[in-house]
């Protein structure tokens, strides 16, 4: 296992895939960052003074909005980074060579997934420090509050590590389950970007339809963080951050499953 395992690890990081996926994570993530820390200052009052007749903007507020930014709308940069992980392999057919090292196709699947969960912590580091850092950086120079003296906003920053290392196990599973290097990347990006937050917003408006949503990926996702952008904005109640990290891992364990019974099964030649 330890031989697989430091395989697939180097599969991963000497790609130029991987360092471009997470340059653009970092970028993306500081702009989104800087444009939420400029909105939330917008008529708040972040320090609950006078401010007119701006209700006080408290610091789980700001960290929500603005320092779990990543977990919000980057989460994609690691799941596609994990499903890539496998269907490039059988795009480019070095899954060949992968399973004559080692037959033992529950032990690839294994490593692939605990590959995934270390890249997807470098992500998770990365894109969480990136939303931090540049979201800081301008509620000071707006003269706010960046609530970094505050214990509960690095445990909120060390849970959005966390929630985006499990996307990409997710996004591993997920590869195992559709394998096609196109197929996968054009379901995640649409799910993601477009099937997902729309169907958060219609089932909210119906009596029963926030309990489904909750489960959700994205929902979990943004439970494990203990909130997002999305739930200050109203849009639903979420998960307590446990219950999101179990819900993710229920996720990727079944499309492992499943991608194991059916991708892996067959003869690959």
């Amino acid at each position: 296992m330890g031989a697989a395992l430091r395989t697939e690890y180097r599969k991963l990081v000497t790609t130029r895939l991987w360092w471009i996926l997470l340059l653009a994570m970092v970028g993306y993530m500081g702009f989104l960052s800087a444009i939420m820390a400029w909105a939330v200052t917008q008529g708040a009052d972040m320090t609950g003074g006078a401010g007119g007749d701006a209700p006080p903007l408290g610091p789980d507020a700001v960290v929500r909005a603005v320092y779990t930014i990543s977990v919000t709308f980057g989460y994609v940069f690691p799941l596609v980074v994990g499903a890539l992980s496998v269907a490039s392999e059988f795009r480019h057919q070095t899954i060949t060579p992968t399973l004559l090292a080692e037959p033992r196709r529950d032990v690839v699947v294994g490593a692939k997934l605990v590959a995934g969960a270390a890249v997807g912590l470098l992500f998770g580091l990365a894109g969480t420090a990136a939303a931090a850092g540049v979201g800081a950086g301008v509620l000071a120079l707006l003269g706010e509050p960046t609530f970094l003296d505050v214990g509960s906003t690095w445990g909120t920053l060390a849970l959005s590590t966390v929630a985006l290392a499990l996307w990409a196990v997710v996004g591993v599973g997920f590869g195992a389950l559709l394998p096609n290097q196109v197929a996968v990347v054009v379901v995640v990006l649409a799910f993601t970007q477009f099937v997902e937050p729309v169907l958060r917003f219609v089932l909210v408006l119906t009596s029963w339809g926030g309990d489904v949503a909750k489960f959700l990926p994205g929902a979990a996702g943004e439970a494990v963080s203990g909130g997002s952008f999305y739930s200050e904005s109203g849009l639903g109640e979420l998960l307590e951050p446990w219950q999101g990290a179990l819900v993710l891992l229920g996720y990727a364990v079944a499309f492992a499953v499943v991608g194991r019974l059916t991708t892996f099964r067959r003869d690959i030649t």
